[in-house]
């Protein structure tokens, strides 16, 4: 449901506009109407969003750093500049030991070719007057009287691919070899220096730990009175000014539940206002109002497009629908009821991973549906439970529910159909929707007809003559009058177009249900195939050793385990993704939704 709204014209000298604002903040329900020019040209505007933008992002980051049962401290009024500084500081202080453990690793990798040397000896070979050169080549460019002529020592070993060696000369010689450069500290050494770099990233990690639990709630209170600020930014650039800058102008919207208490306030400080219904042309926002259980799908609607204040609220109908499409997109009752643990588990913040925050509700109905829907396609872990003889699957096998799929989906289809027409006749009148309730007619009517005869076996010339009368009735509608004082052969051309569209369209529409059945059961199938990989892994072999029978169990488990967490998270992806498609594509389209409104925001609210 969508909540009523009042639309406010607030007329306020400019010497007391400040004030004014103050209050209408303080108040938290007046959703300002933005004026599209000037909000992204204004640069303290703009240094705002990407200072606000900045704190969201260091809050992720340190609410990722708050160690498990530690709790951040309390809030403290600092610069919001100055606590991304130290925040930066930190990070790149773990991000240059970072880079030394890899570029020290680097170095190892190469020094470890040459092995460990004392430094101190090399040294006093070059104090007395000794060259020593170190080169590399590849195992066959190597020539064995370099060892005579130049004093080459082979250090590697004869049968690698790349050999190394040096050479002791009184003077530098050259070598259609690699000469290298040795590092003044041998691998054994290099080695002990990444564990001391390893020791000063474990405190890098630390002081940022430590820093998260200080200011973390300081970084929130900072993101909030820069998010105060940049609201109290948009309002001004969103006012009018008139008599030469002395009155200011300002439109905005308030719920209907709270038009008393504003008025009230308004009235005390003496603002003179204008107070009237929406019309179709303002940009009015939307606060949707649902119960407990259609809110937690919310989400879902915002993912397309909110309502404009117009249009009817699509979360009721949704709501109930996506259930039953994951749920037959899973199709499993053993993963229904772990996706009702995890959720319960998510809900209660006994597990929190932050990008199911505030999901765990829908996780758990989500479960909820697929364990019955899963109980009823007669399948846990991929394996068949039950053979009732009321069952399902004991009365039609899997081709029931590859039909039910197609019925459903003609059934979603038929309800948008009817959402549509009567929520446009409510927007637009009839007189606007005459086509639209011609092709309800047309298709509700003859399947609801072809229905009933199949149920009462009704007399063919019964069944004959009504859909030759609801045809003709919804040819009226369709071709003469789908668009009322334009000329008739353009509507009926009009008509056959909508035709055309509509045949090829419902068609494709009808059909991408089947792909409910198809996920539900390549899902089951697949689980199937991991239990059968893993049964014949215990039996392959015959009996065997005691040991072998466990290494065996063992494997069986790991594959069980492996095989059905892989299986979970993919028909998971598949029941999320293909729901929303019925929902987005199929439903939305056919219900005439289009999403383009504004979500209520209101000034100061929290």
């Amino acid at each position: 449901m969508i909540t009523q709204m009042k639309k406010y014209n607030f007329l306020v000298f400019h010497k007391e506009y400040d004030a004014f604002l103050t209050m209408l903040q303080e108040a938290g329900v007046v959703h300002v109407t933005e004026k599209a020019e000037g909000l992204a040209d204004d640069p303290e505007l703009s240094a705002q969003l990407a200072l606000s933008q900045q704190l969201q992002q260091a809050i992720e980051q340190l609410e990722a750093l708050v160690p498990a049962g530690s709790n951040p401290l309390a809030a403290e009024k600092m610069d919001a500049a100055e606590l991304l500084q130290q925040l930066d500081q930190l990070n790149a202080d773990k991000h240059n030991v970072e880079q030394l453990i890899q570029a020290t690793r680097k170095e190892a990798e190469r020094m470890k070719l040459w092995g460990n040397f004392d430094r101190k000896k090399l040294d006093a070979l070059a104090e007395a007057g000794y060259v020593l050169q170190f080169f590399t080549c590849a195992s066959h460019k190597y020539q064995a009287e370099w060892e005579s002529a130049f004093n080459a020592v082979l250090l590697s070993d004869p049968k690698s691919s790349t050999y190394c060696f040096c050479t002791v000369n009184h003077e530098r010689i050259q070598l259609e070899a690699d000469e290298q450069t040795l590092n003044p500290h041998s691998y054994d050494q290099l080695l002990a220096d990444i564990n001391a770099q390893q020791g000063l990233l474990a405190a890098a990690q630390a002081n940022l730990e430590g820093f998260a639990i200080k200011t973390l709630e300081s970084f929130r209170l900072a993101l909030h009175t820069c998010k105060a600020a940049i609201d109290w930014q948009k309002v001004q650039l969103s006012t009018d000014h008139a008599a030469e800058d002395t009155l200011c102008l300002l439109e905005g919207f308030c719920p209907i539940d709270k038009v008393e208490a504003l008025d009230n306030q308004l009235n005390a400080a003496h603002i003179y206002y204008q107070e009237a219904d929406p019309k179709d042309e303002d940009q009015t926002p939307i606060k949707l109002r649902n119960n407990k259980f259609t809110r937690i799908f919310e989400p879902l609607t915002g993912m397309y497009g909110w309502p404009s204040y117009g249009e009817f609220d699509p979360t009721p109908i949704l709501a109930p629908f996506y259930l039953l499409f994951f749920a037959l997109c899973m199709g499993d009752m053993g993963y229904g009821i772990i996706l009702v643990i995890y959720g319960l588990l998510q809900t209660k913040k006994i597990v929190n991973i932050s990008m199911f925050d505030g999901l765990g509700p829908i996780i758990t109905a989500l479960g909820v549906a697929t364990t019955v829907v899963g109980f009823l396609m007669n399948t846990v872990f991929g394996v068949p439970v039950t053979m009732l003889d009321w069952h399902p699957a004991k009365v039609a096998g899997f081709d029931f529910w590859m039909v039910a799929a197609v019925a459903i989906g003609v059934f979603h289809i038929c309800f948008a159909m009817t959402v549509k027409a009567i929520c446009s006749t409510v927007r637009y009148g009839f007189r606007q929707t005459v086509s639209t309730w011609g092709w309800l007619l047309l298709i509700v009517g003859s399947i609801s007809t072809i229905l009933l005869s199949m149920a009462f076996s009704l007399p063919t010339n019964v069944v004959k003559y009504t859909i030759i009368g609801i045809g003709a009735v919804s040819a009226l509608g369709i071709y003469l009058f789908n668009t009322p004082g334009r000329n008739p052969l353009i509507n009926v051309g009009a008509g056959l177009w909508d035709t055309y569209n509509m045949a090829t369209g419902l068609l494709g529409d009808v059909l991408s249900y089947i792909r409910l059945y198809a996920l539900g059961l390549a899902g089951g199938m697949l689980g199937n195939a991991f239990n059968d990989l893993a049964i014949n892994m215990i039996w392959a072999g015959g009996e065997g050793a005691i040991a072998a029978v466990v290494l065996k169990g063992a494997g069986m488990v790991l594959v069980l385990l492996l095989g059905h967490v892989l299986n979970l998270l993919m028909a998971c992806l598949g029941a999320f993704v293909h729901p929303l498609r019925l929902t987005f594509v199929e439903y939305f389209k056919n219900a005439g939704y289009e999403g383009k409104g504004v979500l209520y925001q209101p000034f100061g609210g929290k």
